[in-house]
């Protein structure tokens, strides 16, 4: 497959990853109990296997058959992602680790798939990113390309998440402001990822 939109994937893949939310409050959770951190984020990489493949199968054979999908799937991609940028340098998330009745691993797993798999914002941003960086000009059927993007995602998502929740009670429990800080820098990527996006889309159609 291109291996530099590969590259460019997983620069917006690790800038998401970093931003604060709802997997990293869960990942904190879990870093503050005892052998909680593989099984909950197990669960989470679960979810995204299961949106990975849904998006490859859909949306794959979509934009192989109409390629002028691609265009408005990366608009609203770059859009979402700008979107997602102010808001982070706005209101920059710090996350906080609460409450969780799950005692037993398998409980840890089943609330992280929740977390990942059954989120409809996940999915959303699966469908209109992972389209945008394949190419069909590559040796690799669409599918196949959106496959390996979700896994890098998958990847980002396992080192990223696991370090957070070892980390939880020494780094982000007595230093909440790195958080904060990770976040507003996410955010300024995002944001220069996204005019990147609009602005290569806007140079196609004039060079069209």
């Amino acid at each position: 497959m291109n291996w530099s939109l590969l590259a460019a994937f997983w620069l917006v893949s690790f800038s998401l990853v970093m931003t604060p939310g709802a997997d990293w409050a869960y990942a904190i959770s879990a870093g503050l109990r005892d052998r909680a951190i593989v099984p909950a984020v197990g669960g989470m990489l679960l979810g995204y296997v299961l949106i990975t493949l849904v998006v490859a199968a859909g949306v794959g054979a979509l934009v192989a058959s109409v390629p002028s999908v691609l265009a408005v799937l990366t608009i609203v991609g770059a859009a979402y992602l700008l979107y997602l940028g102010v808001s982070v340098i706005v209101d920059p998330p710090v996350p906080t680790a609460g409450s969780d009745d799950g005692t037993t691993a398998f409980g840890w797993m089943i609330r992280g798939f929740g977390i990942s798999g059954l989120n409809p914002k996940a999915l959303l941003l699966f469908l209109a990113l992972l389209p945008q960086f394949t190419s069909t000009a590559a040796a690799w059927p669409i599918a196949g390309q959106i496959t390996a993007m979700g896994f890098v995602q998958i990847v980002n998502c396992a080192v990223i998440y696991s370090v957070v929740g070892i980390g939880s009670r020494v780094v982000l429990r007595t230093r909440p402001t790195v958080a904060r800080r990770v976040s507003q820098l996410s955010g300024a990527a995002m944001i220069l990822i996204a005019i990147v996006l609009i602005a290569e889309q806007i140079l196609v159609w004039y060079a069209h």
